[in-house]
């Protein structure tokens, strides 16, 4: 079985801290053996990565349409930010990849993606992040969890992680797969584990960004 924490960053986004480095060897100390790497717009996280490590690294990205985030796995390219809501999910489509709405009913987070544009898009939506470790109440993730079973959408859980530490705070305990059909298979079949962080890794993230915004390339 695969330990899947399915929504991660490395300092490739501007508000995280973690390197390729010490991202891979923190999850071998963890057992965690299957990972998105989803940075904020931009990939090249998640190659660095996957030429590190040892076991299985999804291609993702974490994409700021103009209606909110939207998570794009699989990924062959970066898809920009700033188009609407339905040609995010088509650029991801176009490639092969698979739709995961993140963090949707998030009250405290206000780039999760407008419940109107969810309902707009929810044809395409291959993936509901029913957990996530970030998300402040967890009734929030609860509510996630009820919209996919209702939809019948497979369901995923991710730490979220800015920082090497929070790694793994959220997975899918799930079977081996190939490819993105597989994968959603694999993931209906699967089990998710975890907790919530503390909100004061929040302050890591505006950390993170104040470095980058002085020019201070992240180190941990």
């Amino acid at each position: 079985m695969l330990k899947a924490d399915l929504h991660t960053h490395t300092y490739f986004s501007p508000d995280s801290l973690t390197s390729p480095e010490k991202y891979v060897q923190t999850c071998l100390e963890r057992s965690i053996n299957c990972v998105a790497v989803t940075d904020h717009g931009s990939i090249s996280g998640a190659l660095a990565v996957e030429k590190l490590a040892s076991f299985r690294v999804i291609i993702g990205e974490e994409v700021e349409s103009s209606e909110g985030e939207i998570i794009g796995l699989f990924l062959q390219e970066e898809v920009p930010a700033g188009l609407s809501a339905e040609e995010t999910v088509q650029r991801i489509k176009e490639q092969g990849g698979l739709v995961c709405i993140p963090h949707p009913f998030d009250r405290f987070r206000g780039e999760h993606l407008a419940e109107a544009a969810v309902m707009r898009v929810l044809p395409q939506v291959d993936v509901i992040e029913a957990l996530n470790s970030r998300t402040t109440l967890r009734r929030d993730n609860e509510h996630a969890a009820r919209f996919a079973k209702e939809h019948g959408l497979a369901m995923s859980a991710g730490s979220d992680a800015h920082s090497w530490r929070e790694l793994g705070r959220a997975c899918v305990e799930m079977p081996e797969f190939e490819g993105p059909r597989e994968f959603l298979e694999a993931l209906k079949q699967g089990q998710i584990m975890g907790r919530l962080s503390n909100p004061l890794v929040h302050f890591r993230s505006r950390w993170a960004w104040l470095r980058r915004r002085f020019r201070w390339r992240p180190t941990e």
